[in-house]
């Protein structure tokens, strides 16, 4: 059949060196953490700084990245006291040690929430504007060319955020209990760096959360309303990928094709969201932001109930995306059905009560989500109650 011989040249070719200029200049391939230094050198860097969150900064791809930096003759700086879930006070510290190590430029390598963390130190370490001045829904703060951004590099460690190609990152307001979103459109990787085999060594539990936060961005940034054909074509790519690699990965985690589909399936759902998200995370936005709770895991707890709860009416999309995870059965009953079994085999608890987040948050929770971005590009607007009712499902039986 045709179509097995094109699964059979995509799993061959996704061993192999790629290079792709859209939507950022990106190096996909195993091994390719090692021209790391090169790559600094033709970017003009010197000095650059390494950001990555407190959960890396002990593993042996961090030494790697400073080691090749310094066999290009590059000085390097490292920064990583970034958390789970990115904290403005944190972003004020990484400021400070960008400027105290006169560097020029950042790398940021790790999960998400390094990704979130090197690009707000980012998009403040060479001005004084606040960090909330970036908030998303702000006046974009102009920038004089004294003070342009660094030079931005950006290595995922894991395959699940896909925070690699833009520019927006997440940040809990330490004095709200709230996460929101910072941005600055001239601030653009320069580089993304995609080396599946820096996520051969991710636990089990990691891969398994963070391919499902992949699969929630494939499938809410497809929901989004309006017309986006570039997004919508990578969420449905991005989508294929996961729901074929992501069981595999969890399965088996040395196989270097599956974290190859996972790193760029990852990556196209990231790019799609740019068209937006809905209710899941803004949902998971407040209880990561309040209970500190691992963002990908939270997403995968409380998907099921938000498709419930979005997808009647919304059966033509519906068909596609279960087209794209290759279902005969395209009906919105078939499609839940199999995104809960995909999370039924990678072990996602079915409640969040089993990762600590407590019943009588629910209307605290809905109250917050609801003036969450993401809840504004939600394919059914909901109210503060009928959000509640979602993180009260979610609590006590999500599947």
């Amino acid at each position: 059949m045709p179509s097995d011989r094109r699964d059979l040249s995509i799993d061959t070719d996704i061993l192999q060196p790629q290079d792709w200029s859209f939507p950022v200049p990106i190096a996909y391939g195993p091994g390719r953490l090692a021209e790391i230094g090169r790559k600094s050198v033709e970017l003009g860097l010197l000095n650059p700084l390494v950001v990555t969150d407190r959960g890396s900064r002990d593993l042996p791809f961090i030494a790697a990245l400073q080691g090749y930096l310094a066999q290009a003759g590059l000085k390097s700086g490292l920064f990583n006291e970034i958390s789970p879930n990115p904290r403005d006070d944190e972003i004020g510290a990484g400021r400070a040690a960008f400027r105290a190590g006169g560097h020029d430029g950042i790398i940021a390598i790790g999960g998400g929430s390094a990704m979130d963390g090197a690009k707000s130190i980012g998009l403040t370490a060479r001005n004084d504007i606040e960090l909330w001045a970036f908030e998303y829904e702000q006046p974009v703060p102009e920038i004089s060319n004294d003070q342009a951004f660094p030079k931005l590099i950006t290595i995922p460690t894991t395959a699940g955020t896909g925070a690699e190609t833009e520019s927006t990152a997440m940040v809990t307001d330490t004095t709200k209990a709230m996460k929101f979103c910072v941005w600055h459109p001239e601030l653009k990787p320069s580089l993304t760096l995609l080396d599946p085999e820096l996520i051969l060594g991710l636990p089990q539990h990691l891969t398994a959360w963070t391919g499902a936060d992949a699969m929630t961005h494939a499938i809410e940034a497809y929901l989004v309303p309006g017309f986006h054909p570039l997004c919508d074509g990578l969420a449905l790519e991005g989508l294929a990928l996961v729901s074929k690699w992501l069981p595999i990965a969890v399965r088996e985690p040395l196989n270097l094709q599956a974290r190859g589909g996972m790193l760029v399936g990852s990556c196209l759902a990231g790019v799609a969201f740019l068209k937006g998200l809905g209710m899941v995370h803004a949902i998971s936005h407040m209880i990561g932001a309040e209970f500190d709770t691992q963002h990908g895991l939270t997403n995968a707890v409380v998907l099921p109930v938000v498709l419930r709860f979005n997808l009647p009416g919304q059966e033509p999309k519906v068909q596609r995306m279960a087209q794209a995870m290759g279902l005969k059965d395209t009906s919105v009953t078939a499609f839940i059905a199999h995104v809960e079994a995909i999370l039924d085999e990678i072990s996602i608890p079915k409640a969040l009560s089993k990762i600590d987040v407590p019943l009588d948050c629910a209307q605290r929770i809905a109250e917050k989500a609801i003036l969450d971005m993401a809840a504004g590009t939600n394919p059914r607007q909901a109210t503060v109650a009928e959000i509640r009712a979602l993180v009260q499902e979610a609590i006590i039986k999500a599947r």
